[in-house]
């Protein structure tokens, strides 16, 4: 069997002068949560509507579940579940008649759609809410009943387009959580998001979409080591201490050390990272040199995006916004 539950290759997309998908590739491994990043506008939300079959793409081969796309749309339908940016249920009825609703559209039969609400109402923890309306639900509960409604037919692969926008903290984890489980059952996932905390906590590989092109393509930890992997970083009490603090430094890093006299830092990247920052620390100790800090620092997907595309995720940049205004 296919160890991959999504193969795309070359997929070409354009609108009018405005090319959307621009031989864009992608392979996601079964059972995993696959991210995809990009800024607004990289293409992202067309690659889904794509290999979801809601639009034709110009050019390329898509495969999901095993079946062609372009060949075999209604097969491909019948293995995925989609949940789009906002929840589609209607907030007029309780959370038990939105999934009975959708299993009757489904054509599964009234007892069987029954059956199938009762399922997914306590596989999301949606047991006690059930018979409230859906318009009286907080964002993370609306959330959790919109995947569960995407999983109706059991989908081989689910597609997550930017799933938790505008949720709070505490919906945002309800709706991480809810993920795990579908993956630990078997689903794939394939997660688009701007949230950079989501991806790096959710996915087991990522893929950085640019100008509908995928730019880089790797777990969250080896896009880290792209931009340096771990660093050392020593603040020193006292500045006349840095020179010295460097040279302890350079003994276990990768390269020369930097040293930042405004900030009475050192810094540097290095391999081993906790018997480096045991040696830098031990040395310094006996050779009675006072630091303020210690520590190893790990590069953030944030660093990778920036340093991938040249600017930081519109979520990112909007949080930034916002401190700034506070501020």
């Amino acid at each position: 069997m296919d160890t991959h539950a999504v193969r795309a290759e070359g997929l070409q997309k354009r609108y009018g002068e405005k090319c959307a998908l621009d031989g864009f590739d992608l392979t996601v491994h079964r059972g995993t949560v696959h991210g995809l990043l990009g800024p607004n506008g990289a293409g992202k939300t067309t690659a889904v509507r794509a290999l979801a079959t809601l639009l034709k793409f110009d050019g390329g081969q898509a495969l999901v579940a095993g079946v062609d796309v372009a060949k075999d749309p209604r097969a491909v339908r019948r293995r995925i579940g989609l949940a789009g940016q906002y929840a589609a249920v209607d907030e007029s009825l309780s959370g038990r008649q939105n999934l009975e609703m959708f299993g009757r559209l489904f054509h599964l039969g009234g007892r069987r759609a029954k059956l199938r609400a009762a399922e997914l109402l306590e596989r999301f923890d949606l047991v006690e809410a059930a018979g409230k309306n859906a318009g009286d639900y907080s964002g993370g509960m609306r959330r959790r009943l919109d995947l569960a409604a995407s999983m109706i037919l059991a989908p081989e692969v689910l597609f997550l387009d930017e799933p938790t926008t505008g949720l709070d903290p505490r919906g945002r984890g309800e709706v991480w959580q809810s993920v795990r489980a579908l993956v630990a059952g078997g689903t794939t996932v394939l997660l688009t998001t701007q949230y950079l905390e989501e991806a790096d906590k959710l996915a087991s590989r990522i893929t950085v979409i640019d100008q509908g092109r995928a730019i880089a393509d790797d777990t969250p930890d080896g896009l880290k080591d792209r931009v340096g992997g771990d660093r050392i970083e020593v603040i020193a009490a006292e500045p006349a201490d840095l020179p010295r603090i460097a040279e302890v430094v350079a003994r276990v890093s990768r390269g020369e050390p930097a040293t930042d006299p405004t900030a009475r830092s050192v810094h540097a990247p290095v391999r081993d990272r906790v018997p480096a920052l045991t040696e830098v620390a031990r040395t310094l100790q006996d050779e009675g040199v006072s630091v303020e800090d210690i520590g190893l620092r790990r590069p953030s997907l944030d660093d990778v995006f920036l340093r991938l595309t040249g600017h930081r995720t519109d979520a990112a940049g909007t949080a930034a916004q916002k401190e700034t205004v506070a501020a």
